[in-house]
């Protein structure tokens, strides 16, 4: 082909101009970061509210466990207060300022029972220089246990009568007065105590020798009544009218109780020949010190003298008298502690078995897989059973049920270990470290374990929770029991609960609240690391 330079115009070279005169001109590259296995893993698992949620309310739980023993005063938690036993939450603060907390329990008496509920209250307000006040007086007293009632009409059996009563009362208050015997010297301390304090603590003996003390052991009836708890107070005569009693003693004159807020009681102090009221009694010892005094407290203010504060229980008390949020916290812990030492310990244990197995294969997998197959049909309750009845004598409860769930438990965690172990071994990466010279141990835990540690994770997380739940169910069967003065679990609290929690129905919703977090939150939990350390979702969005 001839070309006709003619047919073309030369365009000089000045008319030429570069589109980026002086700037270096170079194409877009796009830098990215590498991610590593576990970093997003960790991307993926926080897309997952379910799992985060989950793991926030594990921790919150395991601080509770951590904490609360450190603030928990020493007398709540290491002494067993048999006078408040199972007692509801109760809160000073919350029950003046918002009326919850209250330590309040609900009760359906008749109107002898309301009466000396309300007398506790006229007897805590005690002062020899002023009159006994009225019961409805008395209603406004801090030591008053009742903190309403109401007519009800009926009793639950359907039975229509005026003497039935709705009441409410404060079960810490409740408890009134009581008989102790204290040393001379404890007795001065507590007179010392009630001039700093301002708080009454000692109150006059009631004489029990009169036909008028309706119970000689409770320190509660403290007024004149009848054998069957009418108050002297009350009589009636002929006319119909209601006068107070000549001094005779004479039961018959007493017919019926008209309940008033308006009645006032009469005392039955015991005195001396000349009319003083008797506070103490000497029951034995030899010297000013050691002599020993019985008297008649309100255990209320004797609670706050020998403690420091007044009763709070944010949770109660459980069937002991020790603080329920104490028992809860070490039971938080113990749980904790052996459902993870059996993880650690299963995991460990089926590492090296389903490496070994899935690694050589062969005769050696053929006879570890028979052992497995005699192990995996003992019945998990039948061998925790035997445990308990023979090798807890010997190495105590606690190792001897981590040994009844170690004996199986590793067994899932090896077959999956197995599996994976048949799946990466004849990898091309593997293949070339063994030409490369590698010896087996090293091929099977630098090149092939790594690559079954998010099924390892996720199995040893799950297993938590079902220790969890096995050893609850083992403690509330009796067959296991992990309970003592300093520690106690979970299932240990059910298990005390379990013949009470119809009247007291506190020291079974703490515990199973717990445990149904606990199961709850760790299978989350773990169905978060699943799906997070899945090699096939690795790089994806959702």
């Amino acid at each position: 082909m001839i070309v006709d330079e003619n047919k073309y115009t030369n365009i000089p070279t000045e008319k030429f101009e570069f589109v980026n005169s002086g700037e270096k001109i170079h194409d877009t590259k796009f830098e990215t970061k590498p991610i590593g296995y576990f970093k997003d893993a960790l991307i993926r698992f926080c897309k997952n509210r379910a799992s985060v949620a989950a793991f926030v309310i594990i921790i919150l739980i395991v601080l509770f466990a951590l904490i609360v023993p450190f603030t928990t005063p020493k007398s709540k938690a290491t002494v067993m207060d048999t006078y408040y036993k199972q007692k509801a939450p109760r809160n000073v603060f919350l029950k003046e300022n918002l009326g919850i907390m209250s330590g309040s329990k609900k009760l359906e008496s008749n109107e002898r029972a309301v009466l000396l509920e309300l007398a506790k209250g006229v007897g805590a307000e005690f002062d020899e220089e002023e009159e006994i006040i009225s019961l409805g007086a008395s209603l406004d007293s801090y030591y008053q246990p009742v903190i309403k009632y109401k007519f009800a009409g009926e009793n639950k059996l359907g039975v229509s009568s005026k003497a039935f009563y709705d009441m409410k009362i404060d079960t810490y208050l409740s408890v009134g007065f009581i008989y102790k015997t204290i040393e001379q010297s404890e007795y001065r301390k507590i007179l010392e105590w009630e001039q700093e304090n301002g708080k009454r603590v000692i109150y006059p003996l009631v004489d029990t020798a009169n036909s008028y003390c309706v119970d000689a052991n409770n320190a509660n009836y403290w007024y004149k009544a009848n054998a069957k708890g009418v108050p002297l107070t009350v009589v009636s005569n002929k006319n119909g009218t209601y006068d107070k009693p000549n001094g005779t003693g004479n039961d018959d004159v007493v017919k019926s109780l008209e309940f008033s807020e308006d009645l006032v009681l009469e005392d039955n102090y015991k005195r001396d020949e000349n009319g003083n009221l008797v506070y103490y009694t000497y029951s034995g010892g030899g010297s000013t010190e050691t002599a020993m005094y019985n008297v008649r407290i309100l255990y209320y203010n004797y609670y706050q003298y020998i403690n420091g504060f007044e009763p709070n229980y944010f949770i109660g008390t459980d069937s002991q008298g020790y603080d329920l949020a104490y028992r809860m916290a070490t039971g938080i812990r113990l749980s904790l502690l052996l459902a993870v030492v059996v993880s650690v310990i299963n995991l460990v244990l089926g590492a090296i078995v389903g490496a070994i197995e899935g690694y050589y294969g062969g005769a050696v997998d053929l006879i570890i897989e028979r052992l497995k197959d005699i192990l995996s049909g003992i019945p998990f309750i039948i061998l925790a059973t035997l445990f308990q009845l023979h090798l807890a004598k010997k190495v105590g409860p606690l190792p001897s049920l981590i040994s009844a769930f170690v004996l199986t438990g590793w067994l899932g965690t090896s077959s999956r270990v197995r599996t994976q172990f048949y799946r990466f071994k004849n990898q091309e990466y593997v293949m070339a470290a063994r030409t490369l010279g590698a010896r087996d141990r090293r091929i099977m835990w630098k090149h092939i374990f790594p690559n079954t540690l998010g099924t390892l994770i996720t199995s040893s997380v799950l297993v938590i929770p079902s220790v969890i739940f096995s050893e609850s169910m083992l403690s509330y069967l009796g067959i296991a029991s992990l309970g003592g003065t300093k520690n106690t679990s979970l299932g240990t609290l059910l298990s005390d609960a379990s013949t009470k929690w119809t009247d007291f129905p506190h020291l079974m919703i703490a515990p199973a609240i717990v445990i149904s977090l606990l199961m709850i939150c760790f299978n989350l939990f773990g169905n978060g690391l699943r799906d997070a350390f899945n090699p096939t979702l690795r790089g994806s969005e959702e």
